[in-house]
């Protein structure tokens, strides 16, 4: 993430602290380079060696606390307007900036419904109430989750610029995979190829090598993040893959499915023709649903429903989930309401915030089928920023 792209997250935390009345917003780190709390990537613009408190105010103040020889990297490459070093210990100069301020809370990064809002390990806040322990700051700590869902949610224009490049070129991408799969080739080689001309382009991959990307051929078929392996592709059989490059910091996710035709076929049958209209149709129930102030749980449903309808098993997951910095970013997603999702399903949709919407089915005899979009919210609805797969791609 470029400087300047951090002293507007940072301007713009601003704005969520006083839209959420919490009075600062403490991101409490050490060793940021082996053990990385999420926030980092938003407002932190350098790594941190010793213990380092990176402070937003809701008056505007930003101020980074860090080890007495990393103050020049701060001052250089973070978009913070005042940074003190220390050499012994961060105790002093921290409680008396908290005396300075005396905000009535305090947030910081713990939560347990998001990944991503985290990040404050369970030994760095001991050590941090051991610094609070002589003042009654350590009463005031709340909860950072709602000012990081909505930071990592809310993209800015130039944010969602890079993630449409990204985008472009991962649908160049599948295109020319398109050419590369036929009768025989592997997961594994189709996999290879994908990763090859990523490389070639200079980009990384959205998430771990080992499945970026997922690739299934066939009715035997894998579950949805399972690593492609040597199974072949043969005639009549459904191919999907989701795959997502690293951009400038920035994440795609998309998927795409294909049909092999059988000899004497041109065109797919029946069942398999359904199978892709139904993904294909209830993405688009969402699509012309999703809107500000809707939740997560209301989308998934109206997928989850349609594809049930129309025959064929619910989607064993979500229906879809931010994006941004990672593949799977902010905090409320297009959640069903599972146990394991928490609160997440209903927190409320807010403008610019770009999801995925990747429902998938079985077709009994010929594999999964599944597309995978992204769109943004606007404010009375959402654009699609890939280009819809509107029709099977045959081979």
């Amino acid at each position: 993430m470029t400087n300047e792209i951090i002293k507007q997250k940072i301007a713009q935390a601003v704005q969520i602290l006083s839209e959420k009345d919490i009075d600062l917003w403490m991101t409490f780190v050490r060793e940021s380079g082996t053990i990385k709390d999420p926030a980092m990537d938003m407002i932190g613009g350098v790594g941190c060696t010793w213990q380092s408190a990176l402070m937003i105010n809701k008056d505007g103040d930003s101020t980074a606390i860090v080890g007495s020889l990393e103050v020049e990297n701060f001052e250089r490459f973070s978009g913070y307007k005042n940074v003190t070093g220390y050499v012994k210990s961060i105790r002093e100069p921290l409680n008396e900036y908290l005396a300075k301020k005396n905000p009535r809370n305090i947030a910081v990064n713990f939560s347990r419904n998001s990944n991503l809002a985290d990040g404050l390990t369970h030994g760095m806040f001991l050590i941090l109430l051991e610094h609070l322990k002589e003042t009654d700051f350590g009463k005031r700590l709340i909860s950072s989750e709602d000012i990081i869902s909505a930071l990592r949610g809310r993209k800015s224009k130039t944010e969602i610029e890079i993630m449409k490049e990204a985008i472009k070129v991962t649908l160049e991408i599948f295109d020319e995979t398109t050419k590369f799969i036929k009768q025989g080739k592997s997961e594994i080689e189709i996999a290879n190829f994908v990763k090859e001309r990523a490389k070639a382009r200079g980009f990384g991959l959205a998430w771990e090598e080992d499945h970026c990307p997922s690739v299934f051929t066939g009715p035997e078929a894998k579950s949805a993040h399972a690593a492609p392996c040597d199974r072949k592709v043969d005639k009549g059989h459904l191919v999907n893959m989701d795959f997502g490059i690293r951009f400038e910091g920035y994440c795609s996710d998309l998927q795409r499915t294909w049909y092999v035709l059988k000899d004497g076929e041109t065109k797919a049958p029946a069942a398999v023709q359904k199978g892709f209209d139904v993904i294909r149709d209830s993405i688009q129930k969402v699509a012309d649903n999703i809107k500000p102030g809707v939740t997560g749980f209301d989308m998934d449903s109206i997928a989850r429903n349609y594809i049930v309808e129309n025959g064929f098993e619910e989607f064993p997951h979500g229906l879809g989930h931010q994006v941004g910095r990672e593949a799977h970013d902010g905090g409320g997603g297009l959640f069903p309401n599972w146990e394991k999702y928490g609160n997440l399903p209903f927190l409320k949709i807010e403008e610019s915030q770009v999801y995925t919407i990747e429902p998938r089915h079985y077709v009994e005899g010929y594999g999964r089928a599944t597309i995978e979009e992204e769109v943004v919210v606007t404010k009375t609805g959402c654009e699609f920023r890939s280009k819809p797969q509107k029709e099977l791609i045959l081979i």
